[in-house]
């Protein structure tokens, strides 16, 4: 997905070529196939060449993925997981994303 965010639309070459150890051109068609399916890339078929371009915002993406992740590793407990991540990320967070968590957990108290 990430390169296919960066490049907007890309065809199965274009993917395989920006990946650092690409798998083979089946593989990578596969899962485009697959992201069309789940809904996150459009296929787009007027050229000779299929261009996948993505269909879902990353924040939006990106959140389906933290929430089957959290539902996979951490089913009883939201809190345990953002609790890890905090605790994972303590040296590389800002002041500024400290606060942000704050004021989130401040919204999340309020009921807003």
């Amino acid at each position: 997905m990430q390169v296919v965010y960066r490049l907007q639309k890309a065809s199965v070459a274009e993917v395989r070529e920006q990946l650092s150890d690409p798998p083979s051109y089946s593989a990578v068609r596969t899962m485009l196939g697959q992201l069309e399916r789940k809904g996150y890339v459009r296929r787009d078929r007027s050229e000779v060449t299929h261009l996948y371009l993505p269909v879902k915002s990353r924040k939006t993406a990106g959140l389906s993925a933290l929430r089957r992740l959290i539902e996979t590793f951490y089913p009883q407990s939201t809190g345990d997981a953002l609790a890890a991540l905090i605790d994972d990320s303590a040296k590389k967070l800002t002041d500024e994303d400290i606060d942000r968590l704050e004021e989130a957990i401040r919204r999340v108290r309020k009921g807003e």
